[in-house]
């Protein structure tokens, strides 16, 4: 089984239920994991799953407002489970930087596990 995860990805995006949210928009960060078992010994690229093609599917996702965190993690991980069909288990985490909620300071995250 091989792990293929990205680290840290930022996006401006305009995700959230608050009319503000859909405006200003906010910065984003969106880690992933895909194990995957290859079935042979990878040796070319065609053996492996293109973390670039994973990266792609965040990018174009991101694009796409959506009032929750948790149906974005979710159709992010359908997404990139369409790209292959030896995928096991794909984990995927939002985090907004600077949720709108008065006096606090942090962010807020969620996490969606898939196993196929």
């Amino acid at each position: 089984m091989f792990t293929i995860s990205l680290h840290n990805l930022i996006f401006h995006s305009f995700h959230g239920v608050y009319d503000e949210e859909r405006i200003l928009g906010n910065t984003f960060e969106v880690n992933a994991t895909v194990e995957f078992d290859p079935g042979e010994p990878v040796t070319s690229l065609e053996h492996t799953i293109n973390y670039t093609t994973i990266y792609e599917i965040i990018k174009q996702r991101m694009l796409l407002a959506t009032p929750l965190l948790e149906t974005l993690a979710q159709e992010l991980t359908h997404k990139i489970y369409d790209l292959d069909n030896r995928i096991k288990t794909i984990s995927v985490s939002v985090e907004k930087k600077n949720p709108p909620v008065t006096n606090m300071e942090g962010s807020v995250s969620v996490h969606y596990k898939k196993v196929f």
